[in-house]
């Protein structure tokens, strides 16, 4: 009969993704898993399977978390265009240093490894329709002409959010970054008034 599990589950998860995010995959060594859960080889297979299982689970729930907090900020009482705004300069901030884990996983693995791609290319579907859903409202605000696509529309602001992502990655100084996000913003929704 098996022993029921001991550990915080969520904490090990939220603590392997990080290792994860950090490192990378390749970087991180199941040694590494085992330090940073906590738990032997045996313990750390038996309830996440192995380093690629383990990999996607985390990578599938950062995506969950990701969406949720979309979510909650398009459902904000806010101008839709705002939140758009937000969406595109997000990446510009002293906090986002290590980047997006689904885009640094994409980068590292998406082209070697089908279910990371499909993962990805979930992620970005469902990340866009969110985004599209935004937009529309924008529209209907009068904040953004009503005879553009909004899936186009939302696909240009995620492109724009997520080479932002990439630039900041190499270090790019915060003051350039965020410039450069509210010029992607200006030319995307417009200049901000």
């Amino acid at each position: 009969m098996a022993r029921p599990r001991t550990f915080d589950e969520e904490r090990v998860l939220r603590d392997l993704r990080d290792q994860f995010w950090n490192a990378g995959y390749a970087g991180t060594s199941l040694q590494d898993l085992m330090r940073v859960s906590g738990l032997g080889k045996g313990s750390l297979y038996a309830a996440y399977g192995d380093k690629h299982h383990l990999f996607l689970r985390t990578l599938r729930g950062y995506v969950d978390e990701s969406h949720g907090y979309l979510k909650e900020a398009i459902a904000q009482d806010t101008p839709a265009i705002d939140i758009l705004r937000d969406i595109i300069t997000a990446p510009a901030s002293p906090a986002a240093p290590r980047g997006c884990f689904m885009a640094n996983s994409t980068c590292e693995l998406a082209s070697a490894d089908p279910d990371v791609l499909a993962e990805a290319r979930r992620t970005y579907d469902s990340a866009t329709a969110l985004i599209a859903e935004c937009v529309t409202r924008a529209q209907g605000e009068g904040a953004l002409p009503a005879d553009k696509n909004a899936v186009e529309l939302a696909r240009a602001i995620l492109a724009a959010q997520q080479g932002l992502v990439f630039m900041g990655r190499t270090g790019m100084d915060v003051d350039i970054l965020a410039a450069t996000a509210r010029s992607l913003a200006d030319a995307i929704l417009g200049r901000n008034s």
